[in-house]
C-alpha cells in the first residue's frame, strides 16, 4: 500500500486498486496528460476524479500524475497541437478592388459639374461664434 496526497487529501491506494476502479470505466477524450492503465489510456483527471472521488477542480493533474508516477503507471504529457491545415489555398485577387467585390471607379474630369470646387477658406471667428447657438458680440 502506498500513501500518495492528492488536493492536500491522503490516500493509501495500491496500483491494483486503481486498475480495479479504472476497469469498468469507459475512457474520455484524451487532451490534455494521459495515463496507460491496462491496456487503455485514460485522461489523468478522469483517473483521479474516478480514485479520489472529488471534483476536477479540486485537484491539479500534475498531483495526480506524480501520485500515479509512485505507483508506477507510464504518464505521457499533454500531446503537442497540431498545425492547421487548409484544404486549398484562398483565391489571390487579381486587384485591390476585387477583393472588394467593387469595380474600379472611373476616371472624372475636375471641371465636370459633379465636382464642386474647393471652399474658400473662412476668417477665424474666435471662441463664440453663430455656429455654436450664441450671437456674435
Amino acid at each position: 500500500m502506498m500513501r500518495v496526497t492528492i488536493a492536500g487529501h491522503s490516500f493509501y491506494l495500491e496500483p491494483s486498486e486503481v486498475e480495479r476502479a479504472m476497469s469498468g470505466i469507459k475512457p474520455e477524450p484524451i487532451s490534455g496528460e494521459s495515463v496507460r492503465i491496462g491496456r487503455r489510456s485514460f485522461p489523468i483527471k478522469q483517473v483521479g476524479a474516478v480514485i479520489t472521488r472529488q471534483d476536477r477542480r479540486d485537484f491539479s493533474a500534475a498531483e495526480v500524475s506524480r501520485a500515479l508516477r509512485k505507483m508506477g503507471f507510464a504518464c505521457k504529457p499533454a500531446p503537442a497541437p497540431e498545425p492547421p491545415t487548409l484544404s486549398e489555398p484562398a483565391p489571390m485577387p487579381t486587384t485591390l478592388l476585387d477583393d472588394a467585390g467593387m469595380d474600379a471607379p472611373e476616371p472624372t474630369d475636375m471641371t465636370s459639374p459633379m465636382i464642386a470646387p474647393p471652399a474658400a477658406p473662412q476668417p477665424a471667428m474666435g471662441f463664440l461664434s453663430s455656429m455654436d447657438g450664441f450671437p456674435r458680440v
